[in-house]
């Protein structure tokens, strides 16, 4: 009796930090999988705003200012706006599209008010990025472009994202005040605190190819907490199986 209760001291000790470890995975598995459950919720509702604007009908530049003022959100809503290029100052912005790699290419627009908005009038290949090799598409005069109003970013996205190559007119991300104060307008130029992507209306000779806003946004977040929870179930069937043994052994 004495042995039986001495070996059963013994392993009582080694079942505690097994069962403390699996509580913890379990938690953290557990709340791995809600977060992404969550973030199901907020993907689903930004697809169905994202189409709920896509789909409406362009608005007049005042009013996606005026929305801007209010909310500070303006992505994917459609406008239309007038004014001028000023190709001189238009920055590339290094991207892929249907597989090749290039550059979008943001030009300033003069307003009928003499402010200006960057419009991403669309993808040039990698060895069109002079403007010179594609001349016809620089058009000249008053212009009326249609399309999505994007909002502008404060900081670099993500640690992994290059800098911006000022310098070389490659941009990595899209620095709004840096594109401004290298674009060659004037030190007291207002503009406006967002861009436009322009729709797929054809440029003259081809280039750039406009509307390559990317809206088809991936949406995998109930896979992945199926996975998660799937594990922390798996783990629980794993810790109970083993607990069963041990009290098997034990008797």
């Amino acid at each position: 009796m004495t042995e039986i209760t001495t070996s059963t001291a013994k392993r009582a000790p080694r079942k505690l930090p097994v069962l403390l470890a699996s509580a913890i995975a379990f938690a953290i598995l557990v709340g791995l999988g809600t977060w992404q459950v969550q973030r199901l919720h907020w993907k689903e509702a930004l697809i169905e705003s994202i189409e709920s604007r896509t789909t409406s009908a362009p608005k007049p530049l005042q009013e996606i200012e005026s929305q801007l003022a209010e909310t500070g959100d303006v992505d994917y809503q459609p406008v239309i706006v007038k004014g001028t290029f000023e190709h001189s100052g238009e920055r590339h912005f290094f991207t892929t599209w249907d597989g090749d790699s290039g550059f979008n290419v943001y030009t300033p627009l003069r307003l009928e008010d003499g402010r200006y908005i960057f419009v991403n009038r669309g993808f040039v290949p990698y060895d069109m990025k002079d403007p010179a090799k594609r001349a016809e598409g620089q058009v000249a005069g008053p212009v009326e472009i249609t399309g999505l109003a994007r909002n502008r970013l404060h900081a670099k996205p993500g640690s992994f994202v290059p800098e911006n190559d000022i310098a070389k007119n490659i941009f990595y991300w899209k620095d709004l005040d840096a594109m401004a104060a290298s674009s060659g307008l004037p030190a007291d130029t207002n503009v406006l605190q967002f861009f436009i992507d322009a729709n797929d209306a054809p440029n003259p000779g081809g280039w750039p190819h406009g509307g390559v806003t990317i809206i088809d946004l991936p949406n995998s977040h109930l896979q992945y907490a199926v996975t998660w929870y799937g594990l922390a179930a798996a783990l629980a069937g794993v810790v109970g199986v083993w607990l069963y043994r041990q009290r098997a052994a034990r008797s």
